[in-house]
């Protein structure tokens, strides 16, 4: 025997609200006290209510989706696929698919009948498809501020990008490093300008110059080692390498190696963005946890509360990130 499906009017009747209330309370709309939307959510928990995902985009003339779009540069990396899996994950959680969008986004007329809202991670100036895609006509939030010029308000969930370089230079310089370096990429993205402005910061605090050598944002293991191989060369006092991009540390680590110096001891090396490359190399290099499946758990979830209506289509929340220590960052003893 099929058990029957548990209905929103069987969630009203179980709560003690009229049907149009228990809607609201569950789609965070309306005036509801958050008391009665609180009561309304633990009884379809109970019950085990699942909303007709179809018949409310229909109602609400939605298609049930919302776009993702990442640095193009970037989507081999391990970073932004973890992201797209948390935004994915958290999506479903409200009944919505997630279409993966590529560089010609918004090139084949308006994204707006397509989907409900985007989401837009990293977007660098000079990318031709983001300010079609920040003026698409519907909900927009990024994944970091974007930098250029635009009179759209977007949602937005950041990271204190330029705490954590912090941290890490600090982190370095008190491991024995005197001639710290970062490589980093162009200033075209949020992030990368945290990290240079975090750099020159530090270097007028703290009184110790940080040389910034430029790499490409998708760097790849060999480029970073031949920019290793570069920057050492034009400086050979530089003691510590701090890697703005992901997947950049391996290539270093090998360079630094093939020049004789010890990580740990002579060398100082550490990630601005940790991840299977960073964790299994030997030895294991110390990193700032963005948490990308989190973060892009927290992107899709504040669209979706843009989307329902329980956050303003500017707000902006902040994600965390965490300092992973490891041996590759410790005095030799």
């Amino acid at each position: 025997m099929t058990a029957r499906t548990v209905t929103l009017l069987d969630v009203a009747r179980e709560a003690g609200v009229s049907k149009s209330t228990a809607s609201d309370a569950l789609q965070g709309s309306g005036r509801v006290a958050e008391a009665t939307r609180d009561r309304v959510r633990e009884v379809a928990d109970q019950l085990g209510y699942r909303p007709n995902s179809a018949a409310r985009r229909l109602r609400r003339a939605s298609t049930g989706a919302i776009g993702l779009y990442l640095p193009q540069t970037a989507t081999r990396l391990d970073y932004y696929m973890n992201l797209a899996f948390g935004a994915v994950e958290r999506a479903q959680e409200e009944g919505l698919d997630v279409v993966l969008l590529g560089s010609a986004a918004g090139a084949h007329g308006p994204l707006a009948p397509r989907v409900d809202g985007l989401l837009v991670v990293d977007p660098e100036i000079g990318d031709p498809a983001v300010p079609a895609l920040l003026d698409a006509g519907v909900p927009v939030v990024t994944g970091e501020r974007y930098p250029g010029p635009t009179a759209v308000p977007t949602a937005a969930v950041v990271c204190d990008n330029a705490a954590s370089l912090t941290a890490l230079l600090d982190h370095v310089r008190e491991r024995g490093a005197q001639a710290p370096a970062l490589l980093a990429p162009e200033a075209t993205s949020s992030w990368a300008q945290a990290l240079r402005t975090a750099a020159r910061t530090w270097s007028a605090e703290r009184g110790v110059s940080v040389t910034v050598h430029t790499v490409p944002f998708a760097v790849t293991p060999a480029e970073a080692a031949e920019h290793t191989r570069r920057l050492l060369a034009a400086d050979p006092a530089v003691d510590a390498v701090i890697c703005a991009p992901d997947g950049a540390a391996p290539g270093v680590l090998r360079a630094a190696t093939e020049l004789g110096r010890t990580i740990g001891r002579d060398f100082q090396l550490a990630s601005c963005v940790d991840g299977v490359a960073v964790r299994s190399c030997d030895p294991p290099l110390t990193a700032i946890d963005l948490r990308p499946a989190e973060y892009g758990r927290s992107c899709a979830a504040l669209l979706c509360d843009v989307l329902a209506g329980r956050a303003r289509p500017d707000t902006v929340r902040l994600h965390d990130w965490a300092l992973e220590d490891r041996s590759s960052a410790r005095p030799a003893v």
